[in-house]
């Protein structure tokens, strides 16, 4: 979480700003960008128990909340089903000005290369009693494919950014590491990225809402 919290910050107005942390889960980047002095809201279905959360759905955000000087969907925004609507009224619940603040995934991005470098990663891993290992490449791209069926691809989730905000800021940056779970493979992915050897799977990107 720390790079996205160093960008997130980088991004979002000046503390104490009020920001709402779309899809929080267990409320990790919530508390972190409160401990940065943020007047942050984080909304999830299953968010913890606390007074700066709410167990609700985008939809169900009471308007009475009032409106927010920037957001943050760390992971989330690939899962929502109606991706219009959701992004609608994020930029809605925007004071103008309002900074949106986005940790993805473009896991359509996967190639053979991509997919045969986590393949290597996760058998060599099952040889340090980390997992099994996986009984074939083609196991590994099928598993990562059935995995994300219905997620939105990437060209779509920049598609609808771009139509409600100005980009500000993009950077790609590794995900695999994520799967495998190692700050070393993390390292490792980087390389290969810079290197041109495999694909950079996740991006960050900052946009200020549009006027209305």
């Amino acid at each position: 979480m720390e790079p996205f919290l160093d960008f997130a910050l980088a991004q979002l107005p000046p503390a104490p700003a009020r920001v709402l942390d779309v899809g929080c889960g267990q409320g990790e980047l919530t508390t972190a960008l409160a401990v940065a002095a943020h007047d942050v809201l984080g909304i999830d279905p299953r968010a913890p128990q606390g007074e700066r959360f709410r167990r609700i759905q985008l939809e169900d955000l009471d308007p009475a909340e009032g409106r927010f000087d920037g957001a943050v969907a760390s992971h989330s925004l690939h899962h929502i089903r109606d991706l219009d609507e959701a992004l609608d009224r994020v930029a809605a619940l925007l004071r103008p000005a309002g900074v949106l603040v986005v940790d993805e995934l473009a896991w359509d991005r996967a190639d053979d290369d991509t997919l045969g470098w986590l393949y290597g990663q996760r058998r060599a891993l099952a040889a340090a009693g980390r997992g099994d290992a996986p009984a074939s490449f083609e196991g590994v791209r099928d598993e990562w494919e059935s995995e994300h069926l219905g997620l939105h691809r990437y060209e779509r989730l920049r598609s609808e950014l771009a139509n409600r905000f100005d980009e500000r800021s993009f950077e790609w940056v590794p995900f695999l590491h994520r799967v495998l779970g190692g700050v070393a493979t993390e390292v490792l992915e980087q390389a290969l990225i810079d290197a041109g050897g495999i694909q950079a799977l996740g991006f960050r990107w900052a946009g200020v809402v549009r006027g209305r």
